[in-house]
Order: structure tokens, then sequence, then C-alpha cells
């Protein structure tokens, strides 16, 4: 089993995330998921619960932005290996709210509690190494 890429394919990375608000009837907590492709084949997703209970739904889906940026970052350094180069990764969202955080070099109180670990994604953005975009659900 393997993929199978033609000469002529085109080798972009393009990234799509997402997250519940409160999904597990449980414990109330999100679930994040991403899926990642190299071209126009699948070659990683994600879905796993979040770690704790999200207050509001941006900060659910900025949780999930983060994760799937991490996610990317890791498969970048993975391609480099083998001669590809990558700048202003896609990452398609459908949450305007958690991709204005992203972008919004003013840290706003409603943005205090969420973990600083989650706030890296901030520098990907600012530096150019991924690229926000707003896609419909």
């Amino acid at each position: 089993m393997g993929l199978w890429y033609s000469k002529d394919t085109g080798m972009s990375l393009t990234a799509y995330s997402d997250a519940d608000h409160a999904g597990c009837q449980d414990t109330r907590r999100s679930t994040s998921g991403s899926a990642h492709f190299l071209g126009d084949k699948l070659v990683s997703w994600s879905s796993k619960k979040q770690k704790s209970t999200a207050i509001s739904s941006t900060k659910a889906e900025y949780i999930a932005l983060s994760r799937c940026c991490a996610q990317i970052l890791w498969t970048c350094s993975q391609l480099t290996d083998y001669g590809f180069q990558f700048n202003k990764i896609p990452l398609c969202y459908d949450n305007k709210s958690a991709i204005g955080l992203c972008c919004n070099n003013v840290q706003h109180s409603r943005a205090k509690h969420i973990d600083v670990s989650y706030h890296f994604i901030k520098e990907q953005v600012e530096n150019g190494i991924v690229e926000l975009y707003f896609v419909r659900t």
C-alpha cells in the first residue's frame, strides 16, 4: 500500500481543522480534529478529546487550530529531509473568531484564560509559516 505521486503532481501541503464545543456528554470536553493533505492525497489525520473543558467555543476552536499547526510543523520538518520547502501553508478553518484571535497582535482579556502552550500559533501566523483561511462548514 502506498500513495502514488506522478511527476506533475503538485506537492502543496494543506490542512483542515475543526472542533466541537463540549461535545462529550460525560466530561463536557471538546474534540479537536484535523486532516492534512499533500497535493490531493490525505497523509495525516487526527481526532482527539481536548485535555480540559473549554469555557467558550472560540477557546475550543483555538486549541484545535494550535494542535493542527503543531502537526503541520512536524510534517514540514519531516518533508524538509526529502528536499521539500513550504511557505505559508494554508490552514483552513470554519471559525472566524478563532482566526481573528490568531491574527490579532493585541491580546484580548477574553483570551487570557487560554493556556500559553496554545499561543504559539500566533507566532507561526506572524512569521508567515502558516496562513489561515476561512471555509464554510
